[in-house]
């Protein structure tokens, strides 16, 4: 078969199988241009010479085909029988609405209740987690979080309030082995109700102006040799005392001070 593109009179051999693709719709490979192949389609070309292949009018009414290849059989309806048994009836008793188990009907709420509880489950973690410090230093839940982390074996993160550090005692002098340093003592006391971890320690040693001429901070493990000390922090109500060793600025210090952060 042969079909004509109207654009550039270019003339295709075409199948059925192409035909069939896009129910006639086909693309010019020359100037490509889509038309539609069968209204040009011939069996055979016109003889030569010729310039466009004739057009099918488009028919009011479908054409009928008559020749048939091949028709299925029609499947066999099964002849009804005379009398209905009572036992073709068995398996058709509805039970009525009104006497069904409304039960059945509701729908399953509990899997809603249990994602709604663990939602909230997982913000209070998050809240309590958030305020973790609040809680551990509070007077009330302090204690009972300490007592729940005694029964899970775990540990309770530590919280540091440098107000509630005491400095009860202070000595400063010179060092007696080593030349030029001097030694200074402290007494510290933790007056909060829940564990610390140890302070970070500024000497200031000031003139008689009270200005500032050496500082020293001190982080936990500079002056702690004790690594189970330092790993179990300042106990509440504990008292420690305190060493340091710290350069000789001269005669101009006469005064020192002492802060934790």
């Amino acid at each position: 078969m042969y079909t004509q593109c109207p654009e550039c009179l270019s003339v295709f051999s075409v199948d059925a199988r192409t035909l069939a693709q896009a129910h006639g719709f086909v693309m010019c490979g020359h100037c490509g241009a889509g038309f539609d192949s069968i209204a040009t389609l011939a069996d055979q070309l016109p003889p030569e010479p010729f310039h466009e292949l004739p057009a099918h009018d488009p028919g009011v009414e479908p054409p009928r085909l008559e020749l048939a290849v091949y028709r299925p059989k029609p499947d066999a309806v099964p002849e009804p029988s005379e009398t209905p048994r009572r036992d073709d009836f068995a398996d058709l008793v509805v039970t009525p609405r009104f006497a069904r188990d409304k039960r059945a009907d509701k729908p399953r709420r509990w899997p809603w209740l249990l994602a709604c509880l663990l939602l909230l489950l997982g913000l209070v973690a998050q809240l309590g987690w958030a305020l973790r410090d609040s809680l551990i230093a509070d007077a009330t839940t302090g204690p009972l979080l300490q007592q729940a982390c005694a029964v899970l074996s775990c540990q309770l993160p530590p919280v540091r309030n440098v107000g509630k550090l005491r400095l009860l005692a202070r000595d400063v002098q010179t060092h007696p082995t080593v030349p030029g340093a001097l030694l200074i003592s402290a007494t510290l006391r933790n007056d909060a109700t829940f564990t610390q971890p140890w302070p970070v320690v500024t000497i200031r040693l000031t003139d008689g102006n009270g200005k500032t001429i050496a500082m020293r901070r001190l982080n936990p493990y500079e002056y702690l040799d004790d690594t189970d000390a330092l790993r179990r922090g300042l106990a509440p109500g504990g008292s420690t005392a305190l060493i340091f060793e710290v350069e000789d600025p001269g005669h101009q210090a006469v005064g020192f001070d002492m802060a934790f952060e």
